[in-house]
């Protein structure tokens, strides 16, 4: 969407209105002037949309103040420029506190308000552009999330909804699902300006684990020769991402407890204070009720975290992300290590959509960088032993791999065959007639 250029000015004075904009209109400043208040919200109601809003402070019926608070409910970051006269100018520097982007004192030379009104437009581009940015961000995180899985849809649009709200977040998950993966698109799509921080509690040493987390002063213990600033104060105004959350030491959980509870926090060694702009999100690989139930576990320390909860599934419930995330994975590897992209057959992807990839996504990661570099694939000699091939045949196992291979690739090019055609390099007929076979419809993955 285009932003709006236009610049709304109201002037009950017709003579003062007509020579506003007149100087507007000479400079390039597209302007509409308006009479009162009310027809610029009659206007506003009719779906016009300003730039900007120049308004003077005396108006009939509602005055520049009361435009103001209105303006504000409909578009916080929409710019309103006060005109005032001399007795009126504490009335517009109430209005400044209230929002206003400026105020001119009249009489003025056109001068003036040409520059406060180009400043203002500058100042509204630069909010749009940062919002786009952010939009811009937040989309490119979310999209990270590989995957066409009814749950990760789900994810990622929880995330889109959940992240820039500051919520705390609980994610549950096995080891290697994608938490960090997770943890790191809310951030991301938050627009928080701050660091993403990350701890793994369970592979800190308990002696340094407190230390470590809230930072100490300078002789706050024998080896405590100067202040460190611990973890959790160096996300304030980002995001501290908790992995393994079930690992931190119960005496720790605590001190946790109240950081969340009132976001300041005091260092080792210190009685001060420090206050926190800190998200937090957890991440757990245990179910942490049962943990709590059974005390290894701090249960207020739960209920606070558990605001909001989001399960990662596993890989083996959502076997049809496989072909996509072995394709973004294999073209990742090509790229890193400098190497033709490696191919794959039906066979392949059926033996590995029939494994249960115990160590989930990062251990298909790790097989799709020893695949690209031409290494054997360890499953071919364990599948006999561990997968979960269930009672259909070989060759329907390879039909299926087929179908999945067919979908992915219509997801990836929005369901242009001739494309998809392309990327599995396959005529363009044969691909129609599978797509017929598998009772596919391409204008199914269309925009």
């Amino acid at each position: 969407m285009m932003m709006p250029v236009e610049v709304f000015l109201i002037e009950d004075d017709r003579a003062v209105r007509k020579g506003c904009e007149q100087a507007l209109s000479i400079a390039d400043i597209p302007v509409r002037g308006f009479a009162d208040a009310e027809a610029l919200l009659a206007a506003l109601a009719a779906g016009a949309r300003p730039a900007l809003v120049v308004s003077d402070v005396r108006l009939p019926g509602r005055d520049g103040l009361a435009v103001l608070r209105e303006l504000r409910q409909l578009d916080r970051n929409l710019p309103v420029l006060l005109m005032t006269g001399h007795g009126d100018v504490a009335m517009a520097v109430a209005a400044m506190r209230e929002g206003a982007h400026d105020f001119i004192e009249k009489p003025f030379p056109s001068e003036r308000l040409v520059a406060a009104v180009r400043s203002a437009l500058e100042k509204r581009a630069l909010i749009e552009e940062n919002r786009q940015l952010r939009e811009q961000v937040g989309v490119s995180a979310v999209a990270r999330m590989i995957g066409q899985s009814p749950a990760m849809q789900r994810i990622r649009q929880l995330v889109s909804t959940l992240a820039a709200t500051g919520v705390d977040i609980l994610l549950n998950g096995e080891t290697g699902c994608g938490k960090e993966v997770v943890a790191r698109a809310i951030h991301e799509a938050s627009g928080r300006r701050g660091p993403f921080v990350a701890i793994n509690c369970g592979a800190l040493l308990e002696t340094v684990f407190e230390s470590e987390l809230f930072g100490h002063e300078a002789g706050a213990f024998t080896s405590a020769g100067k202040r460190r600033i611990g973890r959790i104060e160096h996300a304030s105004g980002g995001t501290l991402f908790l992995d393994e959350i079930e690992s931190m030491p119960l005496n720790l959980q605590v001190k946790l407890l109240r950081v969340l509870q009132e976001r300041q926090l005091e260092r080792l060694g210190s009685n001060h204070s420090i206050t926190l702009d800190c998200r937090v999100v957890a991440a757990s690989k245990v179910n942490l009720k049962a943990a709590a139930d059974a005390g290894q576990f701090r249960a207020d320390l739960l209920y606070r975290l558990n605001v909001v909860s989001l399960d990662i599934p596993p890989l083996r419930e959502r076997r049809e992300d496989i072909p996509l995330l072995m394709a973004t994975f294999l073209h990742d590897a090509a790229v890193r290590y400098q190497r033709p992209l490696a191919d794959w057959t039906p066979a392949d992807l059926a033996r590995w959509a029939g494994y249960d990839w115990p160590g989930n996504v990062r251990e298909l990661k790790n097989m799709a960088e020893r695949w690209a570099l031409g290494l054997p694939d360890a499953l071919a000699a364990e599948a006999p032993a561990s997968a979960s091939l269930g009672s259909a045949s070989l060759a329907e196992q390879v039909d299926d791999a087929e179908k999945q291979l067919i979908i992915a690739a219509l997801r990836q090019c929005h369901g242009q065959v001739a494309q998809a055609a392309e990327l599995l390099r396959t005529p363009r007929k044969t691909l129609y007639d599978k797509l017929a076979r598998h009772g596919l419809s391409a204008e199914a993955y269309r925009p």
